[in-house]
């Protein structure tokens, strides 16, 4: 492809991804915290707030056919992210509130422009990756626009934390708006005029019902067995975002500024093992160790291990050393599981019949977008009826640690059961293969 997309437009494509991750954490991280310990509200209320953000992702599909059928993508990434950042500040604003109904009624506001503004931008930005970006490069470009992200994530949250010293709202809402402008102006910049840089063939005819073809790709065994353990797995992954901060603060009496920069260490933990595994798979070297699948195994019962070790963490005499430790280890885990499920994810979109590939990755992002929108309301939704029950801070967020730990052990299972057709797809695909599609931790 001549007018492929060189390096340079493709690291301005990732800085979109690290505009957006900045945002996406300070949902789920500082002001879910400030909603459970400052607010002092249930639980229950960021975990439906994120799965409103969630469930709305579920409209990933119309917002890439309204870039097919204008045959432009630049419109829906600024679009997106200016109803990113500005659903991003209402949220802040309805936080900054406190626990009354308009107070309320700006979170739910701001939660679902959230939701739509990720789906819209990153839905066209990984779009225009995979028509502009010639074949020997996807790999590459796929795992730098994944990583951008996730450095979005950890950058973001220990700087906020750092700059939210000493709470109040009004401190909140100064640093929410500070990284809704140069989240917004930073993706703005750096997508305006990629586009142009594209010599793509005529579009192809427009395909047969959308409805018909999902019905085909269900009847793919391998198809349909993995959209399960993506739902399985990607429940057990979502359910802790809302917990561990929360956790923190009420287990282990942190202020706002310790427990947000714990996002930072969760996340860088995520961009190593997602790094070192993407690199070991690859063929560091000119030697691949170990297929994706197995890969995934080990991401998942890893993930499993380091969730009981957080749930007796406060047991250890609540000592900080080990819960941030603990938080390393989750994320590390988290980050080996997702670079190696994506990648077979990425495998198994095209080792179907061809004509398929949207619709079985639409499949999946779908069950991903249900899991992570049911993730937050169970997890919390289990910490609250716990603690109405009668148990401890301690013993009510361990017990939904360990339900986790289990759901990821059910989860490796079910990847090392996945078919042979499966497999032999996860083998012959490195692990750079996987893009950040539907977004993990979040996006997304």
């Amino acid at each position: 492809m001549s007018g492929g997309l060189g390096w340079g437009s493709i690291l301005r494509l990732g800085l979109v991804q690290t505009a957006l991750g900045a945002i996406v954490v300070m949902m789920i991280s500082t002001l879910n915290r400030v909603m459970v310990v400052e607010l002092a509200l249930p639980a229950l209320v960021p975990g439906a707030l994120i799965a409103i953000n969630h469930s709305v992702q579920i409209l990933r599909p119309a917002f890439g056919h309204g870039g097919d059928v204008g045959g432009k993508r630049t419109p829906w990434i600024v679009a997106g992210m200016a109803t990113l950042s500005a659903g991003g500040f209402v949220a802040a604003c309805g936080v900054a509130l406190g626990a009354t109904y308009p107070g309320l009624a700006l979170c739910v506001l701001g939660f679902l422009a959230v939701g739509l503004g990720a789906a819209s931008a990153g839905t066209s930005v990984l779009t225009m990756l995979a028509s502009g970006v010639v074949p020997q490069r996807r790999a590459a470009a796929a795992t730098l626009v994944w990583v951008m992200m996730i450095f979005g994530f950890a950058l973001t949250a220990p700087l906020a934390g750092y700059f939210l010293k000493p709470y109040s709202p009004q401190r909140l809402l100064e640093v929410m708006a500070a990284v809704s402008l140069a989240a917004f102006a930073l993706s703005t910049i750096a997508v305006l005029g990629v586009e142009r840089r594209l010599v793509l063939p005529a579009a192809p005819p427009a395909p047969r019902s959308f409805k018909l073809a999902l019905a085909d790709v269900w009847r793919d065994c391998d198809a349909r067995r993995f959209t399960i353990f993506i739902f399985v797995s990607m429940l057990a992954y979502s359910m802790q975002e809302l917990l561990v901060e929360p956790f923190a603060g009420l287990v282990f009496a942190m202020p706002p500024d310790v427990t947000t920069k714990l996002a930072g260490i969760q996340h860088g933990g995520v961009l190593i093992g997602m790094i070192l595994v993407a690199g070991i798979a690859s063929g560091i070297g000119g030697r691949r160790l170990g297929s994706l699948r197995g890969w995934t195994v080990v991401g998942c019962l890893a993930s499993a291990c380091a969730l009981v070790g957080l749930a007796a963490s406060g047991g250890f005499g609540a000592n900080p050393l080990a819960l941030r430790g603990f938080v390393g280890a989750l994320g590390f885990s988290n980050g080996v599981y997702a670079v190696a499920a994506i990648g077979s994810m990425m495998a198994l979109a095209t080792s179907g019949a061809r004509g398929r590939e949207g619709a079985r990755m639409g499949m999946w992002g779908a069950a991903q977008a249900v899991a992570f929108a049911c993730g937050g309301v169970v997890g919390t939704g289990l910490v609250d009826f716990a603690r109405f029950a009668g148990a401890s801070p301690f013993h009510a967020y361990g017990m939904v640690f360990v339900i986790e730990a289990a759901a990821f052990v059910v989860a490796a299972e079910m990847a090392r059961r996945l078919g042979s057709a499966a497999a032999a797809a996860q083998e012959a695909a490195p692990a750079a293969d996987a893009a950040p599609e539907g977004a993990l931790p979040a996006q997304s």
